[in-house]
Order: structure tokens, then C-alpha cells, then sequence
């Protein structure tokens, strides 16, 4: 099965999995097929190889898409008719450049950005990285510059993150706590009283921060930010429920990434999430079952001698388990997915991390 028929029309392509499973790979060649198509497309990428980086030019990548070379596939079986960009997230500065175009003016925006309770926090929530990749997706979709966006979901132990952090950032700012904390009678009118003040006061001398300034500047600015969060939340959450959205779940024959694609795409499918293909990468062929390594012994002790013959023959029988194991997976996840097409990425020999590889891989998504 080809990836070809399921994006068209796309303009959106989100890569999920758990990590470990060639990701970033998939993403980097699925925009590579795409832009050699004649398309525009951008590759948002969290954390790939050096290798990889460097075969495309990425090493100083910043947080805004630039254009990938054209120049570097030649040689290498792609003809680049379209544009490959590519930009490698930077939660931090995606978070900052968030509260720049919420603030209402200049002053409440550098308010927050040089306050010192912000900065902890700001880092603390890009660093789980889910939402900033999708307000980054939904900045990049608004802009109209690129035909496609493939996204490289963050590695996480539970590609559900991903799907629930639009509303996770609405019920916290929702949430009773938060209210409780803003109201001018609750909880940040506590903390400026009497005694706590005494307890900041004394803190400010020993060590020259404010926080208690700085803590009263924050809430004051983030209740000015609220609607524009929330609003936000909303419109990534209806980009990635859109028709022109797709999710192509990815994973490898090994059992946890299997259970982890089977319970993602079922969460999908409850979600009324649009969903592209379930994509199998290193797997290993089961070329002929029939052929016992006693045969393979029998067949290469001549011409190879007793001792390489044994080695090729205990080589095969590895391999065979490997090919059984991986078929039972993929017999597995068709049918706890439903997915009766699922698209097969073979083991490859050698490195995929390069240019040479990406063909490779691209090969096997787009033939």
C-alpha cells in the first residue's frame, strides 16, 4: 500500500507514534515525496538525527521553516520540482512568540516575557512540548505559505498527549483553581496580605528579587491573556479534527510500539480524528518459510565450507524468527485497527539517516 492516494487533497500531515519507531525519518522523507511531487511543503521537526540534519543542511535550523537546498538530492533518484522547507521546533521560543501576538499591547507582552515567574513556567510547559508543536502547526496552516505541513509529533511515551493538549491548556486556564487564584477576594489577595508580605519583604533583602512584584505583575498580565489562550486552544483543536487534516499512525514490529499504535488509533477513531494510514517501518520479510536452516546448511556447506555455511545458516534462523515475530505484529494491528493496508517499511540495510536513505524509505512510502 502507497501513502500517494491517502494525503491527497491534505494539507495537514501529522506523524504519530511512540518514539523509537523512525519517526522523524518517515516525516522527513514523507515531505521530501511530497515536495518532489511539486509541492510546497514545510517539515516541523523535534529532534532529528545529526546525520539527517546535516545530509539536508539543518545543522543551525531555527524556529522558523527554511528552504532545503534543491541542490542536494541530485544524484540521488529525486528530481525536486516543488520546495522542501524546514524548520526544527523550538518550544520556548514558540511559547514566547505565543504571548507576543496574544498580548492586547506592547507593555503587557514585555510585562510577561521579562517577568521571572513566567520564564520558570513558560519553560516548564514548553517542555512537554505537545502544545507548542501544535500552535506551531496551527501558526504555519493560518499563514497560507505552504501546500503541506508534516509534522513530527514529540517523542512522548503517549502519542495521546498530543491529541489532548488543546484541552488541557483550556481547562487549565477554566479551571476553579486559577479562577480562585485571580479573583481580587481569593487566594493572590492572600498572598499580598499583611503577613506574607512581611515573609517577600524580608526575602527581597536577602536576595534582591522581588517576588512578590513579580508575582502580582504575572497574574495581572494573565488574566488579560485568557481569552486569547482559550481561543487559540480552540482553533488548533479544530485544525486537527479538519478534512484536511490526516494522521498517519507509525510504528514498529516490537510490542510495545504495536499496543501503543492499536490503543493511539483507537483513540482516533473515538475522537472522530481523520485518519491516513498505519505505517510498519523495519520490518523483516518472511521470504520462505518452508526453508529449514538444516536445508541452508546442506545447500552452502560445499561451496562455502562447514563453518561459514553453519554461520549463514544460524543467520537465516534468526531471521526467520525476526520475519515471524513481525508478521504476527502486523496480523496483529490489522486486526485490532482495522487498517487491511497497512504501509510496510522493510529493515534497511545500512544508515537511513542521510540522503540515500530517505530515498530508500521514500520508496517504499510512495511506490
Amino acid at each position: 500500500m502507497s501513502v500517494q492516494e491517502r494525503l491527497r487533497g491534505k494539507r495537514v500531515v501529522i506523524c504519530a507514534g511512540s518514539g523509537g519507531v523512525g519517526k522523524t525519518t518517515t516525516a522527513a522523507a514523507l515531505g521530501m515525496g511530497l515536495a518532489a511531487q511539486g509541492h510546497r511543503v514545510a517539515v516541523v521537526t523535534i529532534d532529528p538525527a545529526r546525520r539527517l540534519a546535516d545530509s539536508l543542511g539543518l545543522r543551525d535550523l531555527g524556529n522558523e521553516p527554511r528552504l532545503v537546498d534543491p541542490g542536494r538530492f541530485d544524484g540521488h533518484g529525486i528530481e525536486m520540482r516543488g520546495e522542501l522547507w524546514a524548520m526544527m521546533l523550538d518550544a520556548k521560543r514558540t511559547f514566547d512568540e505565543l504571548i507576543d501576538r496574544l498580548a492586547p499591547d506592547r507593555r503587557t507582552r514585555d510585562e510577561v516575557l521579562q517577568n521571572r515567574i513566567y520564564q520558570q513556567l513558560s519553560g516548564a510547559v514548553a517542555g512537554s512540548q505537545e502544545f507548542t508543536a501544535v500552535a506551531k502547526l496551527y501558526e504555519l496552516d493560518r499563514s497560507g505559505r505552504f501546500d503541506t505541513i508534516v509534522l513530527d509529533t514529540p517523542p512522548s511515551r503517549n502519542a495521546l498527549d498530543f491529541l489532548d493538549a488543546p484541552d488541557r491548556l483550556t481547562h487549565f486556564f477554566e479551571g476553579r483553581a486559577l479562577r480562585v487564584f485571580l479573583a481580587p477576594t481569593g487566594l493572590a489577595a492572600r498572598v499580598m496580605g499583611r503577613s506574607t508580605g512581611v515573609v517577600f519583604g524580608l526575602l527581597k533583602r536577602l536576595t534582591g528579587v522581588d517576588l512578590l512584584e513579580d508575582l502580582g505583575v504575572f497574574f495581572r498580565a494573565l488574566g488579560g491573556l485568557i481569552d486569547g489562550f482559550r481561543e487559540r486552544a480552540e482553533g488548533v483543536k479544530a485544525l486537527l479534527a479538519d478534512a484536511g487534516t490526516t494522521f498517519l499512525v507509525i510504528t514498529s514490529p516490537e510490542r510495545e510500539p504495536v499496543e501503543e499504535a492499536i490503543f493511539f488509533r483507537g483513540k482516533l477513531r473515538d475522537a472522530q480524528m481523520p485518519f491516513g494510514a498505519l505505517i510498519v517501518n523495519r520490518v523483516h520479510p518472511l521470504l520462505d518459510d518452508d526453508l529449514e536452516p538444516d536445508d541452508v546448511l546442506a545447500q552452502l556447506r560445499e561451496p562455502l565450507g562447514d563453518a561459514l555455511a553453519a554461520k549463514v545458516a544460524r543467520t537465516w534462523a534468526e531471521e526467520r524468527i525476526l520475519a515471524r515475530r513481525d508478521a504476527a505484529a502486523l496480523e496483529r494491528l490489522v486486526a485490532r485497527t482495522g487498517e487491511k493496508e497497512p504501509v510496510i517499511v522493510p529493515q534497511l540495510e545500512g544508515d537511513v539517516h542521510d540522503i540515500d536513505g530517505l530515498v530508500r524509505v521514500h520508496e517504499h512510502l510512495f511506490g
